[in-house]
């Protein structure tokens, strides 16, 4: 299957133990590096890096990423995050339930040990604005496990950190792209060792902005009904 797996990554300690696990599965990787301040480097075969000279944010890496799937030929891209979270044994799962030109996300089962209370009232609070935004029922819009298609680079995509990943479900739908979701396992590790680059303050404001630009856009503009 004509699928790219992908690494967005900033400044996590765990990398090279994320590729690793990843390389195991057997498909080619790109690290897209997003400015980390020890550059990342790997000398497994089909480990490619891309480097982007500063932090430009997740959504920019993503894209990034897209844009070299393309020129290689792929179709799609998985995305996985640098920060343990994401278990390479549960992406079989969503390259099963694969279809082309679909969005594919890993909703993490957040019955196991570790998991903030804070990161499971945001993962409701935001199904719950992006069901308004686009009348579908999705189990975990804040997940990094993810399908792209890398025709999500035709979508007029503003954000670039991690609103993207909100702003990319929206305007996918709104074109009447397919968004399917599968139960994944994960991993939390203890407080003290979890890696986390969201502002609590900061990346809220933008979530919040995009949220409510959307809604505006869908419900006055009827963006999904008369246009793209």
């Amino acid at each position: 299957m004509s699928i790219l797996f992908v690494i967005p990554v900033y400044n996590s300690p765990y990398i090279k133990e994320v590729i690793k696990d990843l390389h195991s599965v057997g498909y080619k990787i790109l690290v897209v590096d997003d400015g980390s301040d020890n550059p990342v480097t790997c000398s497994l075969e089909n480990v490619e890096i891309l480097r982007h000279k500063e932090n430009m944010g997740k959504g920019e890496a993503i894209l990034s990423a897209a844009k070299r799937a393309k020129e290689l030929g792929y179709e799609a891209i998985l995305t996985f995050d640098g920060d343990k979270q994401h278990l390479s044994s549960e992406v079989i799962k969503l390259i099963n339930v694969y279809e082309k030109e679909a969005i594919v996300i890993g909703n993490r089962n957040f019955e196991v040990a570790n998991v903030p209370e804070s990161s499971k009232f945001g993962r409701k609070f935001s199904n719950f604005w992006v069901y308004l935004e686009t009348f579908k029922h999705l189990g975990d819009t804040q997940s990094g496990l993810r399908i792209y298609p890398v025709s999500i680079l035709d979508l007029h995509i503003k954000n670039r950190r991690f609103d993207f990943e909100i702003e990319v479900l929206a305007l996918h739908s709104y074109r009447a792209g397919k968004i399917i979701d599968v139960t994944v396992d994960c991993y939390y590790p203890p407080s003290q060792e979890r890696v986390t680059h969201f502002d609590k303050l900061y990346d809220n404001i933008r979530l919040t902005k995009a949220h409510t630009k959307l809604m505006l856009q869908r419900y006055i503009l009827l963006r999904g009904w008369l246009w793209e």
